[in-house]
Parts: C-alpha cells; sequence; structure tokens
C-alpha cells in the first residue's frame, strides 16, 4: 500500500525526530515506553486521515469509510479505538485474502485488514518508523521516507557506470509469505522491548485470514507464516526483516574486499559487481537460508551487462559501447514489459464496452493513466520507447473515436495529432529523455 503525502502535524514530526535521533546515537538502545504515544488522540487521528486517504477496499466486517462517518463519526470510532490501545483490550480482527491478477497470469494474494486494524497499524507504524529508519541501510530504497523507485534506478545506473556489469539479479520467492514469524519478531526485539507493541504486531501477523471461493463460501486459517501484503505495516515490517540480509552482505563485502554495490527496493534486488559472481551468489543464498528464505531459481540470473541487458523496478539496464563517440554508456529505458503493460492498459481503457461511457470520462480516464506512466518513466534514455508510445496512443484514440462514431475511412485524416492534442485535449506524451528536456529549458 503506497502512502498519501499528507502533511504530518509538527508535533508529531517533533516526536518521530525525537525517536530517530535517540536511535541513531544509540544502536543498541532498546525502546521500552512507545504504547503511550501510539494511543496518543492526536496521531490516532492523524493515522485515520492517512489510511482513509489510502482508501482501499473494506476488511471481513464490511466497515467503509462511508459507513463510519454517516453512523458513529470519526471522533467516536478514533475514541473507541483508543480506548481499546489504551485498556489492552485490543485484539486484531481477521484479514480477508482476495487474489489479485499479475502480469505473468498468476494471482498474487492480498490481505486486506479492517480499517479499525488498518487505523492501529499506521498509529504503531507512526512511532516505531524512525526507531528502525535510524538504522537501515542506504541501499534500501522502497517504502521508505525521502526515497523512491528513481534513486534505486540512478543508483544501479552509476554502479554500472563505475564498471561493475556483472549483475546478480534476484527474485525471492515469495517473500511476504514466507517470513518467519519468529525471526521477524527477533529483529523488531533488538530494537523494541515494549511489550504492547510487540504483542500488537504478533497479532496482526497471525491474524485468521478469511477468504471467500467461487461459491462464496468462506474458509479460514491461521497465518504462521509472512505478513499480509494489503496491511498497512507490512512493507516497514519486510524491510526491518530484510536490513538483517542489507548488514551481513555489506559486511561480507568490508571483510572480503569484494567491490560490489546492492540495490534493494522492498523484496527485489540486484547486486553489482566487478566480478566473482558465483561465490557471491553461494553468499547471498547461505545468509537468506539464515533467515529461512530462498532465491527464485526460475527468475534469478547471473549475467554481464555488457552482452545482454536486465530489468529492475520496470526498466531495462545495459552496459553498451555509444554508437556516436564509442564510448561505454549505461542505456536505461523502459523495459518492454512496462511497454506492453502500457498498451495492455490503453487498450482496456478504450474497449468496446466504454462506449456506453462518455467521451470525457475515457479521455480523463486515459489521460490519468498515461500522465502517471509518463511521470515514473520520464527518465535517462526514455526517447525512444516514448516515441513508440506516443503513436501507438494517437493510432488507439483514433480507433476509439471511429468506433465510437461508427465512422469508416481514414482515421489520421479525420483525427490528425493536433486535433487529438487540440480539440479533444488528450495528453501529449514529451518525446525527449528528461536530462534533454532540463537542457532545452
Amino acid at each position: 500500500m503506497i502512502a498519501v503525502r499528507l502533511q504530518t502535524p509538527e508535533k508529531i514530526r517533533d516526536l518521530q525526530r525525537k525517536l530517530y535521533l535517540k536511535a541513531k546515537s544509540e544502536p543498541r538502545f532498546r525502546f521500552y515506553l512507545l504504547a503511550d504515544k501510539v494511543w496518543r488522540e492526536g496521531i490516532l487521528q492523524h493515522a485515520y486521515r492517512l489510511v482513509r486517504a489510502n482508501g482501499g477496499a473494506p476488511g471481513i466486517d464490511g466497515e467503509t469509510f462511508q459507513s463510519i462517518e454517516t453512523g458513529e463519526g470519526e471522533t467516536r470510532f478514533v475514541a473507541k479505538l483508543q480506548q481499546e490501545l489504551k485498556e489492552k483490550s485490543y485484539r486484531a480482527q481477521p484479514v480477508r485474502r482476495v487474489y489479485i491478477p499479475k502480469a505473468d497470469g498468476k494471482h498474487r494474494p492480498l490481505g486486506i485488514p479492517t480499517i479499525r486494524d488498518r487505523v492501529a497499524q499506521m498509529a504503531v507504524k507512526i512511532v516505531i518508523e524512525p526507531v528502525f529508519e535510524a538504522d537501515f541501510e542506504d541501499c534500501s530504497f522502497g517504502f521508505r521516507p525521502k526515497k523512491n523507485a528513481h534513486q534505486a534506478v540512478q543508483a544501479v545506473r552509476q554502479a554500472l557506470y563505475n564498471a561493475q556489469p556483472y549483475v546478480l539479479d534476484a527474485d525471492l520467492r515469495q517473500y511476504f509469505d514466507t517470513i518467519a514469524h519468529d525471526k521477524l519478531m527477533e529483529v523488531i526485539a533488538e530494537r523494541i522491548s515494549d511489550r504492547h507493541i510487540l504483542n500488537w504486531i504478533k497479532q496482526w501477523l497471525s491474524a485468521t485470514v478469511v477468504e471467500e471461493d467461487q461459491q462464496g463460501k468462506r474458509r479460514s486459517h491461521k497465518a504462521k507464516r509472512g505478513t499480509p501484503q494489503g496491511g498497512v505495516i507490512s512493507p516497514l515490517l519486510a524491510n526491518i526483516y530484510l536490513n538483517r540480509f542489507d548488514r551481513m552482505f555489506r559486511s561480507y563485502c568490508r571483510a572480503t574486499g569484494l567491490a560490489a554495490e546492492l540495490v534493494r527496493y522492498a523484496d527485489d534486488f540486484v547486486i553489482l559487481m566487478r566480478g566473482r559472481v558465483e561465490r557471491t551468489r553461494k553468499k547471498v543464498e547461505q545468509i537468506l537460508a539464515g533467515m529461512a528464505l530462498m532465491l527464485n531459481g526460475e527468475k534469478t540470473q547471473v549475467l554481464d551487462a555488457r552482452q545482454k541487458s536486465f530489468e529492475f523496478l520496470g526498466f531495462s539496464f545495459k552496459r553498451q559501447g555509444s554508437s556516436k563517440s564509442g564510448k561505454m554508456i549505461v542505456l536505461v529505458e523502459p523495459s518492454r514489459k512496462a511497454e506492453q503493460r502500457f498498451r495492455d492498459e490503453v487498450r482496456g481503457l478504450t474497449a468496446r464496452r466504454t462506449h456506453c461511457v462518455s467521451q470525457r470520462q475515457v479521455l480523463d480516464g486515459v489521460n490519468r493513466y498515461v500522465q502517471g506512466w509518463v511521470n515514473y518513466f520520464h527518465l535517462h534514455n526514455s526517447t525512444r520507447v516514448f516515441i513508440r508510445q506516443r503513436f501507438f496512443l494517437e493510432q488507439r484514440m483514433r480507433k476509439y473515436l471511429q468506433k465510437r462514431r461508427q465512422r469508416k475511412g481514414n482515421g489520421m485524416m479525420q483525427w490528425p495529432a493536433s486535433r487529438l492534442y487540440k480539440e479533444l485535449g488528450l495528453y501529449a506524451i514529451p518525446v525527449h529523455a528528461s536530462y534533454r528536456r532540463t537542457c532545452m529549458l
């Protein structure tokens, strides 16, 4: 779940700053009194508003934000949760499991806690995140304040420029579903000794999972491993656990003199190095085995980026000679998979079933998606892909307009680019990479 940026109240920022500085200055300190911060009214109110801004489907109880606010109201809802936490009567409710289709045709399990539990998780996250932020390695970029995917992409690009062309492109086997609860709690307890915080986290990890089959029959079971994707606190817990891997691998590099750069985004990571690739892979597998984790053999690969490209965070990377200067450059552009997903999504947004929806609504939906895609991928060597995507988008919109209006003939003549952009207001995909665009301003 991606956190929405709401302004954090100054009091909460001050608390987070103090916790971070304390943790940074005393790496072995265990925080023993944090629960009283979690049930503070201001923190719970801010947690509620963050969860509300993130949206999401209702949990197993069917309660929505609308039903809360037209019923007891936000103030009463927060007050009841505060009382439960304060009186130690809070108990996590079951998690509703649904399955989300993936690009490869498989399905990803998503656990949806109730709004009450999501708010409680957010409040705990607000309090404990600064403590662990002080410990996290700078090679981790996913689901962290002031860190993002573009920074991870830049770190990979820089490592390739630094003559580290050998790549271990790693994929963890079902990471979120296989995290060992006891080992995760051990890592958390290295920094947190407050028994109430630890108890709440244990409850969320072991909450009953409920799912429905196609006939609507419910099945339930206790979670013995993993942390549910969809839980507010799950990305933080996942980072806390993998930080142990980050530290152990970097310690290994320092001890052996291995020139390697680890770049991790949540459970997706690459290691770029100058040599000793197979030995490094064995060491990675050894560290992960000690954490009860495994590499996915089908998706993990070792390669030379001078001979073969690899993908990371939707981008394709390759180190090659420039056709103009002959010097080695690093080519970073949207991957073929990302390009195809864009086309599939635009086709879906303009499919025949959308003809019953107003044209303006369809165009607004297309523009929102295309602009979001461009904002993410408008980086480095995106020009060639963006030219192709712009041409595809224009052709697809012409096809949509002709079918919608049941017209025949030359779509290019009826809907030239100037008309698509000026009259209809179609978002114009830029055809220059971001660095070139910046130079032209």
